[in-house]
C-alpha cells in the first residue's frame, strides 16, 4: 500500500509539473520558461567551465558595468550536480538538468510531505498531498523548464515549517523536550532557505520567531532549540563567507523607472482579494477557511488557553495560521508570495478539517471545491485556438531567436542591445554580454534599451550604442 501511495503521488506531481513539455522540448532543443531561467543557466555554465566558482558578478547583463546579483550558489551547484548524473545518458546534460531540477525538487517535497503527514497522523492527509500536487501556483513555481530559486525555496520552507510544527507537537506531548530532534531539522532548513534567497524565507522566519516570542518565550529559548540555533548560525555565517555580499533591496525602491519596469513583471503585480485567481490556486475551500479556523478555536480542550503552544490544538498550529494570514496579505501586495500562501494553505487544511468527523462529507466537499483548479487545468491542457496559436508562435520565435544568437558566438566580445526579456536567452546561447537583463540590478541597461527602442532620434540611438559599447542591434521582430 505504501508503494502504491508513493507511486500515485509521484505520478501526479510529475504529470502536473511536466504538462508544459511541448513548450520546453522543441525540435530537439531545450528552452526555458522565462528570462530569469536563462540568467540562472548562464551562471551554471560559468560554474561548469570553472568548478568551484562562486558567481558574484554578472558581466553578461547590464553591460559594460555588469551587476552584483541577488542569486546565490546553492541552486547553481544543484543543477550542475544533476547534470553530472545525466552526462552518461545525453549530450545536453546541462540544459536537461536545468529543465528537470524544479520537478525533481517538487518530487522531493511531495515525498517529504507524504512521510511527514503520515507521522503527524492527519486524518485527511491526502487533502494536503493532492492540493500540493495540483495547485496551479505551486506547479508554476516548480514546473519543467524553470530552473529558478523559487523551487528550492519552496522545498526548504516546506521542510522548515513542517519540522517547526512537529517540534512544537513533540514539546507539548512529551516531558523530555530536550530530546526534541525536530528543531535540529527546522532551523538549518530555515538557514538554507535564507541562503537561497534572503527575501520570502527570511520574512517567514521572522514572523515565526516574532509569533513565538510574543506567545511563549520559553519555546523560543528552550534547551531543545540550542543545537538547531547553532546549526542555523553556522549556515548563515558560511553563506556570508561564500557569497561575500548583501542582497540588494532595490525591490522596495521608489524610483519611477523601477515602478514602470515592475508593472511588466507578473510576480510583482498586486493580487486583489476579489481576483478569481485565488480560487484557481486553492479551490473553494479557501472561502470557508476563516470558519474552519474558528471551529478549531471552539474545539480546543476546555482547560487549554487557546494561544498556549504547550497545550491546545490551535496553540500547536498557531504559527501556521499566522503565516497563512501574513502570506495572504503579502500576496495582495506582490503575487510572488502566492507560492507560499498556497503551500501554507495546503499544510493547514488537514488541521482545519480535523474537527469534522464525517470523512465522506469532507471528501465530497473537497472534490467539489477543486472545480476552479480543474477549470484552470482544462484551459492549460486543452487551450482554445487563440491560445494554441500564441503558444506555437512563441515556440517559433524562440527557435528563430536561438538560431540568431548562435551566429553571434565568437571568442571576441561583441555586446548586443535587445529588449530586456530577450537579452538573457541571447546571452546564454551566444556567450556574448547584453546591455539589458532581467533582474532589478540591470535597471540601467533596461532603461537604455527601452529608450533606444522607443526613440525616433537616430543621433540619440547612436549615443546610447556608443555609451554601452553595443554595436550590434537585434530586434525581436527581425
Amino acid at each position: 500500500m505504501i508503494f502504491v501511495e508513493i507511486a500515485l503521488l509521484s505520478a501526479l506531481i510529475l504529470a502536473t509539473r511536466c504538462a508544459n513539455y511541448q513548450d520546453i522540448f522543441v525540435a530537439g532543443n531545450i528552452y526555458f520558461v522565462d528570462a530569469d531561467c536563462y540568467a540562472r543557466m548562464t551562471r551554471v555554465q560559468m560554474c561548469d567551465a570553472q568548478p568551484g566558482l562562486i558567481v558574484r558578478h554578472h558581466a553578461f547583463e547590464n553591460f559594460p558595468q555588469g551587476t552584483t546579483p541577488h542569486t546565490t550558489a546553492p541552486l547553481d551547484y544543484l543543477i550542475l550536480g544533476l547534470s553530472l548524473l545525466l552526462k552518461p545518458f545525453t549530450a545536453h546534460a546541462l540544459d536537461l538538468a536545468g529543465a528537470f531540477i524544479s520537478p525533481v525538487l517538487a518530487l522531493l517535497g511531495g515525498w517529504f510531505l507524504w512521510w511527514w503527514s503520515h507521522r503527524m497522523k492527519f486524518r485527511y492527509r491526502w487533502v494536503l498531498l493532492i492540493l500540493y500536487a495540483i495547485s496551479p501556483i505551486l506547479v508554476q513555481g516548480t514546473e519543467l523548464g524553470r530552473p529558478d530559486h523559487q523551487s528550492l525555496s519552496i522545498l526548504l520552507v516546506t521542510i522548515a515549517i513542517c519540522a517547526e510544527w512537529s517540534s512544537r507537537m513533540k514539546a507539548a506531548d512529551t516531558a523530555a523536550s530536550e530530546d526534541n530532534r525536530w528543531s535540529i531539522v527546522s532551523e538549518p532548513a530555515w538557514a538554507l532557505a535564507i541562503w537561497v534567497t534572503a527575501y520570502e524565507p527570511l520574512v517567514l522566519f521572522l514572523i515565526i520567531i516574532t509569533t513565538t516570542f510574543l506567545v511563549n518565550r520559553r519555546a523560543l529559548f528552550g534547551r531543545d532549540r540550542r543545537a538547531g540555533s547553532i546549526f542555523f548560525a553556522a549556515i548563515i555565517v558560511i553563506a556570508l563567507l561564500i557569497e561575500r555580499r548583501i542582497p540588494s533591496l532595490l525591490i522596495l525602491h521608489p524610483d519611477p523607472i523601477f515602478k514602470n519596469w515592475a508593472r511588466t513583471i507578473g510576480e510583482l503585480a498586486h493580487a486583489s482579494p476579489a481576483n478569481p485567481v485565488w480560487l484557481r490556486w486553492c479551490g473553494y475551500l479557501l472561502l470557508v477557511a476563516p470558519f474552519l479556523i474558528w471551529m478549531n478555536i471552539r474545539t480546543r480542550r476546555d482547560d487549554a488557553p487557546p494561544f498556549d503552544f504547550a497545550q491546545g490544538k490551535l496553540g500547536r498550529a498557531l504559527p501556521i495560521y499566522v503565516l497563512l494570514i501574513a502570506t495572504y496579505v503579502l500576496t495582495i501586495w506582490q503575487a510572488r508570495w502566492g507560492y507560499f500562501f498556497a503551500l501554507l494553505f495546503a499544510l493547514a487544511l488537514p488541521a482545519l478539517l480535523a474537527p469534522i468527523k464525517w470523512p465522506a462529507a469532507v471528501w465530497i466537499t473537497f472534490a467539489l471545491s477543486m472545480f476552479p483548479i480543474f477549470r484552470d487545468w482544462d484551459e492549460r491542457l486543452w487551450p482554445n485556438e487563440t491560445q494554441l496559436a500564441a503558444r506555437v508562435e512563441r515556440r517559433n520565435e524562440s527557435a528563430q531567436l536561438r538560431d540568431l544568437a548562435l551566429h553571434l558566438r565568437s571568442r571576441d566580445v561583441h555586446p548586443f542591445l535587445a529588449p530586456w526579456w530577450l537579452s538573457p536567452s541571447i546571452a546564454y546561447w551566444s556567450g556574448q554580454p547584453g546591455v539589458a537583463g532581467s533582474s532589478h540590478e540591470s535597471l540601467n541597461g533596461i532603461e537604455d534599451g527601452a529608450r533606444f527602442f522607443l526613440s525616433d532620434d537616430l543621433q540619440r540611438e547612436r549615443e546610447i550604442l556608443q555609451q554601452t559599447a553595443a554595436f550590434k542591434l537585434y530586434r525581436a521582430a527581425d
